[in-house]
C-alpha cells in the first residue's frame, strides 16, 4: 500500500473515535445522549435541507464539510458543553492541540484543506461558516425542545445564556433565528429555561 493511502485510511479509522464522544444533548424522544458523529451528520443533512434559509448564497458542500469536521477535535479535547463557563476557558487551547495531531495524520495537502475548513468555521466570518454555525446551534435546540427542554432544565440554563449562544444563528439565517426565538420563548413560558 502506498504511503498516501495508508495515511488516509489511518485518518478514517482515527475519526471513527468521534462516535465515542457523547454530548450533553439527548436524542429526540428522550433517547440516550447523542454522540459527536451523530450531531455532525445531523447538522450536515440539515444544512442541505435548509440552505434556502441562509442569509446569503453559500457553497453548500463547504458548509456540509464544516458541519462534518467541526467536532473531530473533540476526540482529544472532549466535548465542551455550550454553557460550561469553566470548560470554555480552555476549549480553544485543547482543540488547537487536537486539530494539529488529528489532521496531521493525513497527507499534507488534505491536512491543510481540513484545517482551513475547521479554522474558517471557528472564525465564523464567511457566509458558509455563519450558516454552519446556525446548524450547530439549531440542531441541539431542536433536540432539547423535542425532549421537553430536559437538558436546559437539568443544567439550569438561563434565557440570557441561551440567547447569547443563539444570536449567532441570526448571522447565518434570520429566518431560522425567528424559529429559534419562538422555541426559546415557549420554553421560557414553560419554565424549562430560567428567566
Amino acid at each position: 500500500m502506498d504511503e498516501r493511502l495508508k495515511k488516509q485510511l489511518e485518518f478514517i479509522l482515527e475519526i471513527d473515535k468521534e462516535k465515542n464522544i457523547f454530548r450533553q444533548t439527548h436524542l429526540s424522544g428522550h433517547g440516550r445522549n447523542e454522540n459527536d458523529a451523530e450531531h455532525a451528520w445531523h447538522m450536515a443533512i440539515m444544512a442541505y435541507l435548509l440552505k434556502e434559509y441562509s442569509n446569503e448564497e453559500v457553497d453548500i458542500a463547504r458548509v456540509m464539510l464544516m458541519c462534518l469536521i467541526h467536532d473531530i477535535v473533540e476526540i482529544d479535547a472532549g466535548d465542551t458543553y455550550a454553557y460550561d463557563a469553566e470548560g470554555l476557558k480552555t476549549q480553544k487551547e485543547r482543540e488547537d492541540a487536537a486539530k494539529e495531531r488529528i489532521f496531521s495524520i493525513l497527507p499534507e495537502e488534505q491536512k491543510k484543506d481540513l484545517i482551513a475548513a475547521f479554522d474558517e468555521f471557528e472564525a465564523n466570518e464567511t457566509s458558509e461558516a455563519k450558516f454552519a454555525h446556525s446548524m450547530d446551534n439549531l440542531q441541539p435546540l431542536l433536540l432539547n425542545n423535542s425532549n421537553g427542554g430536559s437538558d436546559w432544565k437539568e443544567h439550569q440554563v438561563t434565557a440570557e445564556k441561551v440567547y447569547s449562544r443563539h444570536n449567532k444563528t441570526r448571522l447565518g439565517s434570520e429566518k431560522l433565528f425567528q424559529i429559534t426565538d419562538e422555541i426559546i420563548k415557549e420554553n421560557i413560558r414553560k419554565k424549562l429555561i430560567k428567566e
